[in-house]
């Protein structure tokens, strides 16, 4: 705040979309319960109560407005938030104040409103999942085929490629855009359901007609833009939802945090960085440094995400009946609060995704240090080939190996080993192809192709028809 003596939350602050931010902001949260108190309304007006066509045109023209003050103090002597709003909707259309909120009970507003932000928010997070979809598909058909060091273990292993690399990223990322669409699209509504879930307050309104009562319930669900509501409910919709929202949320953030794990080592090793401001400072005393910031800022955001979820767990394991009051405060803060953390997440994967710095002479170097100790099978096989004794050549290389790989750790030269047999006498039939023998691309397989193979068959098909919001995906904020 100006007055720099409240807290400040970092999501708001320094990491999620404005866009994000707006959309948990409390005038988008309670325009959604005015519109759900709109949404009841004109579909009772029209199912046959006595609710005028003139009070749902006055609760629309006030739809927008509202006296945050005077809710403060609604509150306050009411202790009771959905009650405040209520009050405060009333006496803004005192015409229509006796038919606000008619036979519903808090949850109609809270439950549903939330779902309808939740999905609202699960499509803002499929436009960024998609953003650093096509940003890491670029990525890897540029670098399709330049090969470089496989890790198992973090110890050198047999080559890949660096855009098959990308595409391991990107396919962690694919199936959570698959995840984010299914749970957006299966979400229900809560519907209107009543104090306990039996819907017994709208069944004495409508004189015990049942099927006007049903006819309600899917009236306000297409009004929100819901196909269908829970099939039952207690007076909240179950919170296993909100553990399934939850779980997509999760998965993202796991997925984002291996890309920047596996970025931050490659940047240790001196073979990506990733992007930086031309006067970005690394480190308040050690100028020369160039840290991984927005890697390590992934990495501190998902550990959030991923430890917030289990809140949700908890929740719906410990609701009690038809419901228990329990899980409000927690639901307050640590949904909005992931929405918000991934929202600044996938900001900073698209960012580092399009902006990966390659240093192909790096990758070359480090190649060259340790391909030779990865092709000695190829060169036993070669020197077999070429009329060598199997059980000798594998001696000598054995011996020369472990001479190398002496004077690269005690005397600190440069691999060696192509060198020892080319001066040793069994390997003189083959001593002028080692250097095609231990060519890195013939050592990373399929791997240029399974690239092409990845980008055509699952990258494309995913962003199909997608249509990128302008400024959806800005330079993360800080």
């Amino acid at each position: 705040m100006a007055s720099g003596d409240t807290f400040d939350h970092p999501l708001i602050e320094r990491y999620a979309s404005r866009e994000m931010a707006r959309l948990f902001s409390p005038m988008s949260r309670h325009g959604t319960w005015r519109t759900l108190w709109i949404a009841l309304a004109r579909a009772q007006h029209e199912l046959g109560l006595p609710i005028s066509a003139e009070q749902i045109a006055a609760l629309e023209r006030v739809r927008d407005t509202f006296d945050w003050e005077r809710v403060a103090e609604l509150e306050r002597e009411l202790r009771h938030d959905v009650m405040a709003h209520v009050h405060h909707f009333g006496e803004l259309a005192p015409a229509a104040r006796g038919i606000v909120h008619l036979g519903a009970t808090s949850c109609f507003v809270t439950d549903n409103g939330d779902l309808m932000l939740y999905r609202q928010a699960l499509r803002m997070v499929e436009q960024r999942l998609a953003r650093c979809l096509a940003a890491l598909g670029g990525f890897a058909a540029r670098w399709r085929d330049q090969p470089c060091l496989g890790y198992t273990h973090y110890q050198v292993a047999q080559p890949t490629t660096v855009g098959k690399r990308a595409c391991l990223w990107a396919f962690d990322l694919a199936l959570d855009l698959d995840e984010v669409r299914r749970v957006a699209a299966w979400l229900p509504a809560r519907g209107v359901k009543g104090t306990t879930g039996t819907q017994a307050t709208f069944l004495a309104l409508f004189e015990g007609d049942v099927d006007r009562v049903l006819d309600l319930d899917r009236r306000v669900c297409a009004a929100i833009g819901f196909e269908r509501s829970v099939p039952v409910s207690g007076q909240t919709y179950t919170r296993k939802l909100d553990w399934t929202i939850h779980q997509a949320l999760s998965g993202i953030a796991q997925s984002a945090a291996k890309f920047a794990n596996d970025v931050r080592l490659a940047s240790h090793d001196g073979e990506l960085e990733e992007p930086s401001g031309a006067k970005q400072i690394g480190s308040s005393a050690m100028a020369y440094k160039k840290n991984p910031m927005r890697c390590e800022r992934i990495n501190s955001l998902a550990r959030y995400v991923i430890a917030a979820a289990e809140t949700s767990a908890h929740t719906a394991a410990t609701q009690w009946l038809e419901r228990s009051l329990d899980d409000s405060a927690v639901r307050r803060i640590a949904i909005p609060e992931s929405f918000l953390a991934i929202d600044g997440i996938l900001s900073l994967v698209e960012n580092v995704a399009a902006g990966l710095v390659v240093f192909p002479r790096v990758i070359e170097r480090r190649l060259a240090e340790n391909l030779p100790f990865l092709a000695t099978e190829e060169i036993l096989m070669a020197g077999v080939r070429a009329g060598g004794d199997r059980q000798d050549l594998h001696e000598r290389i054995r011996v020369h190996s472990r001479e190398a790989a002496r004077r690269v750790k005690e005397d600190g030269r440069s691999n060696e080993l192509l060198q020892l047999l080319r001066e040793d006498a069994a390997f003189a039939t083959v001593r002028e192809h080692l250097d095609e023998i231990v060519d890195a691309r013939r050592f990373v397989g399929m791997a240029p192709l399974q690239v092409d193979r990845f980008l055509r068959e699952e990258i494309e098909p995913r962003l199909r028809g997608v249509e990128f919001r302008a400024g959806a995906g800005d330079e993360p904020r800080v």
